[in-house]
């Protein structure tokens, strides 16, 4: 699996990882409004978060790869469905699922990556199984 994608599913953190490197200038440089923020790091790596209502929209593009992405997340309650598409043609779905303090995911992308990972606010994400 590729990194960018562990950054691209993790989407209920991508969102904390933004506002996180919007408040630290050695990390991103950001610029925010009411309902967008769009950074650009230190490596190259461009990306915004847009929202509208229950819809959170993400682009990028990513340095090493030099590829262009988009993902649009759905939240339903406690769970929020993704869904992704690159510049090479590489595509991934996926959700995520809020129990408590805890976030379940799974993904698959047509690269032939799949996984699963629990989040949590004490101890980060980690692999998990079925």
């Amino acid at each position: 699996m590729r990194i960018h994608l562990k950054l691209i599913v993790a989407s209920p953190l991508l969102l904390w990882t933004f506002v996180a490197s919007a408040q630290s200038p050695l990390l991103a440089n950001c610029t925010r409004s009411a309902n967008l923020l769009a950074c650009v790091d230190l490596q190259g790596n461009a990306y915004s978060v847009a929202t509208a209502g229950n819809t959170t929209y993400l682009r990028g593009f990513e340095a090493v790869g030099r590829r262009y992405w988009a993902q649009t997340n759905s939240r339903y309650g406690q769970l929020t469905f993704f869904t992704g598409l690159a510049s090479d043609g590489e595509s991934w779905v996926g959700y995520s699922r809020r129990v408590g303090w805890t976030t379940l995911n799974r993904f698959s992308s047509s690269g032939g990556s799949q996984g699963a990972f629990t989040c949590g606010r004490m101890n980060g994400c980690q692999n998990s199984s079925r």
